[in-house]
């Protein structure tokens, strides 16, 4: 695969030169960007994968939707509706996609709309009777037929966008310039300890205006199933199934696996089928599966529901938090 990628350099440089031409026509306002008058704030990344965007979007939710109307807004990867759908109590993740169900269903004081068109999902959400106050981007950092006010990019700590390359020879969605366009840079799934020394060995290139944060994927202490919670302690020793349709499952499988457990992969986003079910069912032979919080939102109406559990994360700051939250908040006030 590596000596594929190699091979497939100048279809990189082609494709890195489409996407600047790109930015630039968007940045001389040749395309047209939409502007709204209220807190726009999007989350995404340079790079293809999971760089921790949904528990990005978690943190700024519970950050914000205490003091403010929050809407998230995104396009609902690999959902089987189209067009705008905001998500009420006959929503699925078939309809809005894992993620914006994840959503809907832990914050319930959320508005949570999908949408490819995301200045057509914007027009939606300000037309309904009660209008958001703020709206979060989920994945929209190269939507740019919209312009946000505040752009939080987010780089993985063992992937960074400053080492990368273009599709297809590497993974990057559009050149590492982009990065310009942010407003906060975030090295997600850092180890929990990162000393400043460590943290200042990371060079992003910053503009004087950007500021750089850390954090990392801070684990539940308890699993969760239909109707009850168990302790991490006391399910890490016992035998079991885990489960994982993510981009990068590793960390997950070693929080919690021992060596009598058996890990079991899918692709990222993927929709289970009634065949997969069992298949999932045999291999589990009667014992615990435990899954990720985005799985379990596309199996828990399956058969499997019994002796389904799964894990919660959510992103912490290894330090400098209270800047962040200062960061976020006084452009939701200012705006």
């Amino acid at each position: 695969m590596k000596i594929l990628r190699k091979l497939l350099f100048p279809f990189a440089i082609l494709y890195g030169f489409i996407t600047s031409i790109r930015n630039f026509l968007f940045d001389k306002g040749v395309l047209k960007s939409t502007s709204f008058d209220l807190p726009v704030i999007a989350v995404g990344n340079l790079s293809v994968g999971g760089t921790g965007k949904t528990p990005q979007i978690e943190y700024l939710i519970r950050l914000l939707s205490d003091k403010y109307k929050v809407a998230t807004l995104s396009r609902g990867y690999k959902r089987k509706s189209e067009g705008f759908v905001l998500a009420d109590e006959n929503s699925n993740a078939e309809i809005l996609g894992d993620e914006p169900f994840q959503f809907y269903q832990k914050f319930p004081n959320v508005m949570v709309a999908v949408d490819a068109n995301r200045t057509n999902g914007i027009q939606q959400l300000l037309s309904q009777n009660e209008k958001p106050e703020i709206i979060l981007l989920d994945d929209a950092y190269q939507h740019r037929k919209v312009k946000a006010g505040f752009y939080i990019l987010l780089t993985s700590y063992g992937d960074l966008y400053s080492d990368d390359f273009m599709l297809p020879t590497g993974n990057l969605r559009e050149s590492r310039s982009g990065a310009e366009r942010a407003s906060i840079i975030v090295v997600t799934k850092c180890p929990k300890i990162l000393t400043d020394d460590e943290q200042s060995e990371i060079r992003l290139k910053l503009k004087s205006s950007q500021q750089v944060f850390f954090t990392f994927i801070d684990y539940d202490i308890f699993i969760f199933g239909k109707n009850e919670k168990i302790a991490v302690g006391e399910i890490k020793s016992e035998s079991k199934l885990l489960l994982a349709g993510i981009a990068k499952p590793k960390p997950f499988f070693d929080y919690l696996k021992n060596e009598n457990d058996e890990c079991l992969t899918f692709p990222d986003h993927h929709h289970f089928s009634d065949a997969d079910v069992d298949a999932i069912q045999n291999k589990a032979n009667g014992r615990k599966i435990i899954t990720t919080e985005k799985d379990y939102v596309r199996l828990k109406d399956s058969e499997l529901v019994n002796q389904l559990y799964y894990l919660p994360i959510k992103s912490s700051f290894i330090n400098h938090q209270q800047n962040f939250d200062a960061k976020i908040l006084e452009y939701v006030k200012k705006t």
